[in-house]
């Protein structure tokens, strides 16, 4: 009889995606071969104590399902035996060991999860883990550093400068003349608007504003500030079409096609992204030049910030100049029925079960390939 792997499914988490990741934990669940996998389910609550439950709950449409706050206490700890879940049940002085970790997917958007929080416990605990190492979650969630590689990379990005908190605190009027004359149009001189604000250690769009004038810069810099202590501002491109590439892979890379993300909103906000009816439409309509500098700089991008295991990695395509450019990278992309992520790999022959297969090999591949070098 064959020993199945012990897969520990790490969902929800202390940040304001907390009900994104149950989502995309629900269908990386029911992905999930019960014949070569045994599967353990933590939730992670709003206030960041682990939890042992049965699955993802069912919520009505429209409703965004949440960890409860009513199960028992579980920890992650290093034994003799290795790694090791425990369960404390009412009694906090007893303790239940339920088994061993053999790899964990950690289902986690946002701060406290995808920014190398929980891949360093992880790793310091001897469990592999699905997706980047610390070094790559850190870089890819704060957009001012991953921005900044990528400029390093010389990979085209649209204009962006950053407001820190205490800069704003001191001088709010400085600041906005700054911003408009860091954005405004290096060529003619032109105005700095429209554009947009965004929290630096977000997902999922939340806290970012449309910005078509200095008053509504007010309020998109107060709104990200609300979230991140770092606003990152970026240049508003007219036109746009928003395509999106996936990458697996460790040494060996492997690049989808682009797809594309066809929603009402202005932007592509929360709403657009869980709540309101989006077309994914995969592959993109573009033409294969484009088709092509999206897959290059796809590959670049994870190259630049040392990604593993997979990413999302998304770009403005402009058709009236032709001109790509990339937005961000994901290293934890949503998993939900409306994310693009499973879907572009689905256009390239990989269903979402086999997905979620070769993220668990990759994570187990990186971790023998981490054990060849000494702490």
């Amino acid at each position: 009889m064959t020993t199945r792997t012990r897969v520990l499914v790490l969902f929800g988490g202390r940040s304001s995606e907390h009900e994104v990741s149950c989502l995309s934990a629900r269908s990386v669940i029911a992905a999930l071969d019960r014949d070569p996998y045994l599967v353990t389910c933590v939730g992670i609550t709003r206030d960041g104590r682990w939890t042992l439950v049965d699955g993802v709950e069912d919520t009505p449409a429209g409703v965004l399902p949440r960890v409860p706050d009513d199960g028992d206490t579980v920890a992650l700890v290093q034994s003799r035996k290795g790694p090791q879940l425990v369960r404390f049940g009412g009694d906090p002085t007893g303790a239940e060991v339920l088994g061993p970790v053999d790899v964990c997917f950690p289902v986690l958007h946002g701060p406290y999860g995808e920014d190398g929080t929980v891949q360093g416990l992880l790793a310091s605990a001897g469990v592999p883990y699905v997706g980047a190492d610390v070094a790559s979650s850190a870089i890819a969630i704060d957009k001012r550093q991953m921005k900044h590689v990528f400029s390093a990379a010389g990979l085209p990005q649209t204009p962006y400068t950053t407001v820190h908190r205490s800069a704003w605190e001191a001088d709010p009027g400085a600041v906005l003349d700054g911003v408009e004359a860091a954005l405004r149009g290096a060529a003619d001189g032109s105005s700095a608007y429209p554009l947009f604000t965004k929290p630096a250690r977000q997902g999922s769009s939340i806290g970012i504003a449309a910005v078509a004038d200095r008053g509504d810069l007010v309020g998109g810099i107060e709104e990200a500030l609300a979230h991140d202590r770092v606003v990152i501002v970026e240049r508003a491109v007219a036109g746009v079409r928003e395509l999106e590439c996936g990458v697996l892979g460790n040494d060996i890379v492997e690049v989808t096609r682009p797809g594309e993300t066809v929603h009402t909103g202005v932007f592509y906000d929360y709403d657009a992204k869980y709540l309101a009816p989006v077309e994914l439409r995969c592959p993109a309509d573009v033409p294969p030049d484009v088709e092509r500098t999206c897959m290059e700089h796809a590959r670049a991008a994870y190259r630049a910030i040392g990604a593993r295991g997979m990413a999302r990695v998304d770009f403005f395509y402009v058709p009236a100049t032709g001109q790509v450019l990339l937005n961000e990278i994901n290293t934890i992309p949503g998993l939900t029925p409306t994310s693009m992520f499973p879907p572009v790999w689905a256009a390239e022959g990989l269903d979402f079960p086999a997905l979620v297969d070769r993220l668990l090999g990759l994570a187990l591949d990186a971790a023998s390939r981490d054990a060849r070098y000494a702490p």
